[in-house]
């Protein structure tokens, strides 16, 4: 059991090294740092004058306010009393154990997932923590109940500990290819409808609020949340470049790109739009084809392991019988 144990914890401590290794020589993770230690200071400046701003008694207003919120408290159930903040508290514990270095990487595919306010960091630390004990333990199990030697318990207990450790991120990343597809497979349509719709009259942000109240899509989903971040005050160019970043598509950075640099520049938004919609439909045709070679490769497996076996019992089935009849005549 003690045996067990410490190489649990030399894997972890292994996995946790790499990973912090490998995620300080991107440049990204160095500029994330600095942006967090200046926000984590902005916010205690902050408090530190809102604290002594605060009166030291309590006008009116807030004992009301205060009374209202216990009423809420009252009136919740069962559950969001006692079992979410049990729930967020063990949350909290698994989250202290995973690297800050793994939230950035979690930050960073939730991002790029466009699920950024549905999925928790938190949350999805936590389930990698899960994950990974789940993984080591299962492998710790088969260890105990099998008589195998010394070594090859340690690779059992090796491959339990990264598969564990692997496996939400192989979920997640399932995920972005199926929204990558999705989004690739609407664009060539959404941009028809912006190039017509631009060529009839409207501008761009225009077009792009008509085209959105009426489709639906996971690439309308990412200009509608383009549309919102204009509203609050952000720019334009920014807006696309982050739209570009969310959907991390060549085909996206292409026409971003091409319709930032129409705006800087002043030159025909109707033209760019018809030269990339035309572009995108060349590049969606062949993609068509570049999957469509790729089918006789992967039904070689579903063939060898699902018909020939049927076509061989077909085939073969009636020879051997004759043949065993003769043989024992």
């Amino acid at each position: 059991m003690i045996l067990g144990l410490a190489i649990f914890g030399g894997i972890f401590w292994f996995l946790y090294l790499t990973l912090i290794l490998y995620a300080k020589q991107t440049p990204e993770a160095q500029v994330r740092r600095r942006l967090h230690i200046l926000i984590k200071r902005a916010e205690e400046s902050r408090a530190k004058t809102k604290s002594e701003k605060l009166p030291d008694k309590l006008n009116d207003e807030t004992k009301k306010d205060i009374q209202s919120n216990s009423d809420l408290l009252i009136k919740k159930n069962f559950s969001e009393r006692v079992f979410k903040p049990i729930l967020h508290k063990f949350e909290n514990g698994l989250n202290k154990l995973a690297p800050t270095e793994l939230i950035k990487m979690i930050e960073d595919r939730i991002f790029r997932a466009g699920k950024q306010g549905i999925w928790s960091v938190s949350r999805l630390a936590a389930l990698w923590v899960l994950s990974f004990a789940a993984g080591t333990l299962s492998a710790f199990m088969y260890i105990r109940y099998s008589q195998l030697q010394f070594s090859q318990n340690i690779i059992i207990l090796l491959i339990g500990a990264i598969v564990g450790s692997v496996l939400p991120f192989l979920i997640m990343n399932s995920k972005i290819k199926e929204r990558k597809k999705a989004l690739r497979r609407q664009l060539p349509e959404f941009l028809d409808l912006l190039c017509v719709s631009v060529q009839a009259g409207l501008s761009f942000e225009g077009a792009v609020s008509k085209i959105v109240s009426r489709m639906k899509g996971a690439l309308v989903d990412e200009f509608k949340r383009m549309q919102s971040d204009v509203s609050l005050g952000m720019p334009h160019q920014y807006a696309l470049t982050q739209l570009a970043k969310r959907c991390d598509l060549e085909e996206m950075y292409l026409f971003t790109s091409s319709v930032i640099q129409a705006e800087r520049l002043g030159t025909s938004m109707s033209r760019t739009l018809k030269m990339q919609a035309d572009n995108m439909r060349d590049r969606h045709k062949q993609y068509v084809k570049a999957e469509a070679l790729k089918a006789p490769v992967k039904i070689i497996f579903p063939m060898v392991i699902f018909i020939f076996p049927a076509i061989f019992v077909v085939l073969l089935f009636p020879a051997i019988l004759s043949l065993m009849k003769t043989l024992g005549n």
